[in-house]
């Protein structure tokens, strides 16, 4: 039998973006980020849509049912504006919500900036899938998925990442390890 790698899925949720009229910089630096955190190979599936709440829904659907994505990570779309509607979307089509993530996420960014209260980021399982809505800034994100360091590399609050892997066995993700120079990820000792 052939070895299954993760399949990940990647989405921007922008307007702007999406119609071309400014570059995107969440997807490649997601996908940076992955190459250089986790220890295995990767499959992905990049998606650049607008903020519009049937195509969000539809674009995880999609990714979750028919891609076969294992894991799910979006970025923008979590602010308190109108046109903000990723979380509901996200919380519409999952089996499971996932409230610690969003908690971390946001205890994480009030290291940095008051305003991290206005974020709505959430997490779901939808089947076989783990879907995590990130922060839209390529900065924010790095440091949700990898916590706060100290100047001498001591972690000072944990990333969400850390607990990606785990949560992706408990469902039956392929198997994946992370850089311990990047995240240490966190699985429970074997009796």
């Amino acid at each position: 039998m052939k070895k299954r790698f993760i399949k990940i899925g990647l989405i921007s949720i922008s307007d702007r973006a999406s119609s071309g009229e400014y570059k995107d910089e969440g997807l490649p630096n997601l996908k940076s980020w992955l190459t250089n955190a986790l220890v295995n190979p990767f499959d992905l599936e990049e998606v650049i849509i607008p903020d519009q709440i049937k195509i969000i829904k539809n674009t995880l659907i999609t990714l979750s049912d028919k891609k076969k994505c294992d894991l799910i990570l979006t970025t923008g779309g979590t602010g308190p504006a109108k046109r903000d509607v990723t979380p509901e979307a996200t919380l519409s089509i999952g089996n499971k919500e996932m409230p610690g993530f969003g908690e971390q996420m946001r205890q994480i960014s009030l290291y940095f900036v008051p305003t991290a209260i206005l974020s709505r980021q959430v997490a779901v399982i939808r089947n076989s899938t783990l879907i995590i809505n990130l922060p839209g800034q390529p900065k924010a994100i790095k440091e949700t998925l990898e916590g706060l360091k100290d100047k001498e590399g001591n972690l000072i609050v944990a990333g969400i990442f850390a607990a990606v892997p785990y949560c992706l066995d408990l469902i039956g993700a392929p198997y994946i390890e992370t850089k311990e120079s990047i995240l240490k990820s966190f699985r429970p000792k074997k009796k």
